[in-house]
This record gives structure tokens, C-alpha cells and sequence, in this order.
């Protein structure tokens, strides 16, 4: 199963296409995902839309085996994406990812088994008004127990950054259980020690069959990582999982998996070798 378990990286500060080469990218990708894309008026915000279907094309291709032209992503309700594919096996019982852009970076990750949720954040200092001020709008979101470690943390820096790497690991939570931000992040509240072996509880129940990974990467960014059962998910995204339950012996196999580090890609890396020859030809 340890193949399933992969987590990638996208800097799209260091991609700067002609429009040409961002033709060609766009184009590996059917036409539906196309005028996704197309759809931003800005240019950063298309590329970093195509970057992250790129990703997922990518490693969907990389893991399965799957050709290009005969994967097919569709998005639940909520908004979570998933493959519709009846060919992951038993090798990847629950085979399903996630992914998340902020600032300059993508990412995406997956599991075969468990649960994943991803969420990149990069701490912006608030121009218009000060850090207590900024996050004091998101104070609802947070438990009193988080809030009190937010504030009292240190100098505003300190402050800011706590708040991120809180809010990400909310968000990579409720990503894996694909409900989205509509969710009650409020009763979400985690515990950590200097931000390692982290845990969760919700509604003031510890979830043991839960794990988190925070990680720091380059320019103030941060990626949060939440690998957890099945039986979390939301009624539509558990529509689109093979098994919802296992037995511990089983289940623990996929939480226990080995959490890898994120590698980082470049574009030509998520571009099939063969839509490079076409378009030589």
C-alpha cells in the first residue's frame, strides 16, 4: 500500500510559461477541466488552477497507471474532488487525494487507504490593519483553548503563524472528510507539542484514528497533512469510497503507513512524455 501514499509539490512562482507553453499544458487536460481554468480572468490564478489539475492527472497517472486520456475526476457536492474508476484494486482499497494552493505553492497528497486532506497556507502579513486585528475576524473559528495559545503565543510574527498553521490543519481536516469549510471548524480543536504528534477532538472527543503532519516550506509557507477513517466521511463523499469499514488490524495498516516528506515537481514532470512527442510531430 505504501505506494499509494504520495505528496507532491508545485512552486508556481518558478513557472513562468509563454502563453505557448501554457497553451501546450492546458491542452493535456480534457476540455471540461479546460474551461475550468480559463475561467480566471487573472493569469496567476490560472496557472495555479492548471498546476493543481495537473497534479492530480499526474499522480493519478504515476500510482494506477492510468493513462491521461482515461481518468475521469468528478467533484462531490461539497466540492472534493475524486477519480471514477473501478480499477484501483485491492492493492488500494480507498485510493483517493486531495489538494491545496496558497501564495506560490500547490500541493496535493493521497492515500490508498485512509482519509486525506491537504491544505497550504502562506502567512500573509494583513496590510490594513494589524495582526490581532486581522485574526480577531477568525476568532469564531477557533476553540478557546486554540485562541488563548493563538494570542498569547509571542510577538505578532509568533501570533500570525500560530493562526496559520492552526487554521491549515482545520482545514486539512474537514478536507478529508469532504464537507468543506461549511463545516464546524469551531468544534475541531487540536492539541500538539511544539507542533508535533499532533491530535484532534471533536466536540470534545479525542479521535484517535487520526493522524496530522504540519510542514514548513520555503517564503513563509506551511502545508498541513490529515490522514483519517473512512467512516468520517461526509454521506456524498462516502459515496464515492469502496470501504468505508475495516477491522482494526486492517485499518491500522493504512493509518501506521510511513508519512513520506513532499517532493517537489516542475511542470514538465506532470506533462505525459507522449503529449510532448505530439506536439513535436
Amino acid at each position: 500500500m505504501e505506494k499509494g501514499v504520495k505528496r507532491w509539490l508545485v512552486d508556481t512562482s518558478k513557472w513562468n510559461p509563454t502563453p505557448h507553453d501554457f497553451s501546450s499544458a492546458l491542452f493535456v487536460l480534457p476540455q471540461h477541466e479546460r474551461s475550468s481554468i480559463t475561467r480566471f480572468l487573472r493569469m496567476e490564478d490560472r496557472k495555479q488552477a492548471l498546476v493543481s489539475r495537473l497534479l492530480q492527472y499526474a499522480l493519478i497517472h504515476e500510482v494506477l497507471g492510468i493513462p491521461y486520456n482515461e481518468i475521469v475526476i468528478k467533484r462531490t457536492f461539497e466540492g472534493k474532488p475524486y477519480l471514477e474508476c473501478s480499477k484501483v484494486g485491492v492493492e488500494f482499497p480507498n485510493f483517493n487525494f486531495n489538494v491545496s494552493h496558497h501564495g506560490d505553492h500547490v500541493a496535493i497528497a493521497s492515500e490508498p487507504l485512509c482519509l486525506v486532506g491537504v491544505d497550504v497556507v502562506c502567512c500573509i502579513k494583513p496590510e490594513k490593519e494589524s495582526v490581532p486585528e486581522f485574526i480577531e475576524n477568525f476568532s469564531s473559528y477557533f476553540s478557546s483553548l486554540e485562541w488563548d495559545n493563538i494570542i498569547n503565543t509571542g510577538t505578532s510574527d509568533e501570533i500570525l503563524v500560530d493562526f496559520y498553521r492552526y487554521w491549515c490543519l482545520k482545514e486539512a481536516f474537514v478536507k478529508a472528510v469532504g464537507s468543506g469549510v461549511a463545516y464546524g471548524v469551531d468544534k475541531v480543536e487540536f492539541h500538539h507539542t511544539n507542533w508535533t504528534n499532533i491530535s484532534v477532538k471533536v466536540d470534545g472527543e479525542p479521535l484517535t484514528e487520526w493522524r496530522f503532519w504540519l510542514f514548513k516550506l520555503p517564503e513563509r509557507h506551511w502545508v498541513a497533512v490529515a490522514r483519517g477513517h473512512p467512516r468520517f466521511a461526509t454521506e456524498n463523499y462516502k459515496r464515492t469510497i469502496s470501504k468505508a469499514e475495516f477491522d482494526a488490524e486492517e485499518y491500522h495498516k493504512g493509518l501506521n503507513l510511513p508519512n513520506v516528506a513532499f517532493v517537489t515537481r516542475i511542470i514538465e514532470q506532470l506533462i505525459p512524455v507522449s503529449h510532448g512527442e505530439e506536439k513535436a510531430n
